[in-house]
């Protein structure tokens, strides 16, 4: 199977309605759009599909845009880009919906209808009650002109309804192969709402037509709308693009992902401390598999791999602690100077007050091998506040007799040790006062590291000692042995 299916340049979109937050199932259609157009030396579009007044807002398609920016998903055309099929907003193509329903229903493709919400409702509860699919009944499909004309002179509100024909439609799908539809399964459904706005099916085929777009691809949920707006374009007489149908995104459960699962916007993922190009290998692997079957990859290399052929039909699993996982993965792969920027932020301020911004990268550098993500950064640091807090289990620890006395002997030798203190040097001293007090492993090292960092836990205590510097580390064994 070719990934194009098209001789022609490819042009995708990503089309998100203004209407919330950027979730986890619209990244990872956004993710494989784009990296389809990188590989394929294409266009990605973006499209803004706000035709849905009363809930798309400017502030969440600024959010929207945002979120893209963050996660590094650029676009060649749309808002803040222009083009040649400018505008970008639905909202602000409506002469061009309101020309392809004329020419719909000067086909005989289209027909005006009537009915009320009312009505419509009764229909639907009794088509509900009869175990059948509540599709239009068909009432206002076959009125005469002087019918029309009669129920237009009472203004009666007035939608235009898609004509559909009963059969199968044979739909030829990049990643599941040929889908066989039937028309049976939408009924003549609207193409424009009484207030003159087009339905998302309407729109979307419209735009997709005249923008160009040769693949279009997204969630497998849309395979009923694929329907739709193949029969529009038949009808149209223009030829479809491409379609390609990704796996549903399910939770550990295997219901399908909502909120309960964990799943996650974007801006909560990027203010919980996950790095975007984690997200995006992430969300690459809910459906899509790489040649040598490796999980942690660049964006580079997810480029240079992808292919649409190596995209299952299975439904993939989200699984937050894998995506923690791999985060983590990222956070370690990197230089410490290129996550400081972003890690900072999420320093408490205890830490941004004490140290210098040349000495919170360093603190950084030593907590990066433990932190999955960088919220934990708040949690982990305390260990260089000043002083830091002795949490319970490290005052346990410290109460017994040896410790006390490991701790002493500690303090003494760094007090009288003449060359700078380095990890290598401390190291030296603990190796000593091990022989001289007969314990090693937990039993020595577990007090010295709960007196210099109230934990048990946590970094390499030679290098945390090393940054802290003789003076402080001898007056916080100090601390521990009079408390």
């Amino acid at each position: 199977m070719s990934d194009t299916g098209s001789n022609r340049a490819v042009r995708v979109r990503f089309a998100p309605s203004p209407t919330g937050r950027l979730h986890v199932g619209g990244v990872r259609t956004a993710i494989f759009n784009w990296l389809f157009a990188k590989k394929s030396n294409g266009t990605l579009v973006l499209r803004i599909e706000d035709t849905d007044i009363e809930r798309s807002t400017s502030e969440s398609e600024r959010a929207l845009l945002d979120d893209l920016r963050w996660l590094g998903l650029d676009w060649d055309e749309g808002p803040g880009k222009g083009g040649p099929h400018d505008p970008y907003r639905q909202s602000e193509r409506l002469s061009l919906y309101e020309k392809a329903a004329e020419e719909l229903l000067g086909k005989g493709a289209a027909y005006p209808c009537f009915c009320s919400d009312e009505e419509l409702e009764k229909k639907r509860k009794a088509a509900l009650e009869k175990g059948e699919s509540p599709h239009y009944d068909g009432t206002c499909r076959n009125l005469t002109a002087g019918e029309v004309a009669a129920r237009r002179e009472a203004q009666s509100p007035e939608v235009i309804r898609f004509k559909v024909e009963f059969g199968v439609v044979r739909i030829p799908d990049l990643i599941r192969g040929n889908v066989e539809l039937s028309t049976s399964m939408v009924g003549d459904f609207v193409l424009l709402r009484s207030n003159g706005l087009p339905t998302y099916n309407f729109a979307a085929a419209v735009d997709d037509h005249e923008m160009g777009i040769t693949h279009v691809l997204r969630g497998e949920e849309h395979l009923p709308n694929t329907l739709r707006q193949v029969l529009i374009y038949g009808a149209l007489g223009v030829e479809p693009p491409h379609f390609g149908h990704l796996p549903l995104i399910l939770g550990e459960d295997r219901s399908k992902l909502s909120k309960r699962h964990g799943a996650s916007s974007v801006d909560e993922l990027r203010d919980s401390g996950y790095l975007s190009s984690a997200v995006v290998n992430y969300l690459v692997l809910l459906g899509w598999s790489h040649s040598e079957e490796r999980e942690v990859l660049t964006v580079s290399e997810l480029i240079d791999d992808f292919a649409l052929e190596r995209v299952g039909k299975s439904a993939a699993v989200f699984d937050k602690q894998k995506l923690l996982w791999m985060n983590g993965m990222h956070i370690r792969r990197q230089a410490p100077g290129e996550l400081f920027p972003a890690a900072d932020a999420f320093f408490p301020s205890g830490i941004k007050e004490a140290y210098s911004e040349a000495k919170r990268l360093e603190i950084f550098a030593l907590l990066q091998e433990r932190v999955e993500r960088f919220s934990e950064l708040e949690e982990r640091s305390r260990a260089f506040l000043k002083p830091p807090p002795i949490d319970d289990e490290a005052r346990t620890v410290l109460s017994s007799a040896k410790s006390q006395e490991v701790v002493r002997a500690v303090a003494s030798a760094l007090e009288g040790a003449e060359e700078a203190l380095t990890p290598e040097s401390f190291k030296s001293i603990m190796k000593r006062v091990g022989k001289e007090t007969a314990t090693r492993g937990k039993d020595l090292y577990f007090p010295v590291r709960a007196a210099i960092t109230g934990s048990v836990h946590g970094p390499d205590i030679a290098k945390v000692a090393a940054f802290k510097g003789k003076a402080e580390s001898v007056a916080l064994l100090r601390r521990a042995v009079s408390t």
